[in-house]
């Protein structure tokens, strides 16, 4: 199917849809996306945003990295898309990949040598981890900087 086989079916979908969800997944697995001849990629962001009409929503089962959030944000806004807080909802409790998560998967790879399971290095499958052990430095945590010393501390210990 491939990234546009991939976007065109999610565009079908999402055309019919008042809410398009992300539930799960990082930034690691992206589509494209092809809206009167222009051309959109989407790898975080579900593509509900590009619809005027539809309410984006990124799921507590999708890990962020913040920074790849944000320069998606970037380019969508680029490309004339409206981003705002009224059409993307963020779940306070998504985990977030931190830049130890990317040096563990890619520390864990280069470890495997020849055997090494093929990552993207971007961090998914540790940032994964910390959220099942409930370690995981989650986006309400930001808001809470009196307990976010702490949690990373906890974090950095594991």
């Amino acid at each position: 199917w491939g990234d546009e086989g991939k976007g065109k079916i999610v565009d079908w979908l999402s055309a019919r849809a008042d809410v398009v969800v992300r539930f799960q997944g990082g930034h690691n697995a992206g589509h494209t996306l092809v809206i009167d001849g222009k051309v959109y990629k989407l790898r975080l962001i579900p593509s509900g945003i590009l619809r005027p009409d539809k309410q984006a929503i990124i799921g507590n089962g999708v890990v962020v990295d913040p920074w790849a959030l944000l320069a998606e944000i970037k380019e969508l806004r680029e490309q004339g898309v409206a981003i705002s807080p009224q059409n993307l909802k963020i779940a306070e409790t998504v985990p977030l990949i931190l830049p130890v998560h990317g040096a563990v998967d890619r520390a864990r790879e280069e470890a495997l040598g020849a055997a090494k399971l093929g990552t993207t290095g971007r961090g998914i499958g540790p940032a994964y981890e910390d959220k099942v052990a409930r370690r995981a430095i989650r986006l309400i945590d930001l808001a809470r900087p009196e307990f976010l010393a702490q949690k990373i501390d906890a974090l950095l210990t594991h």
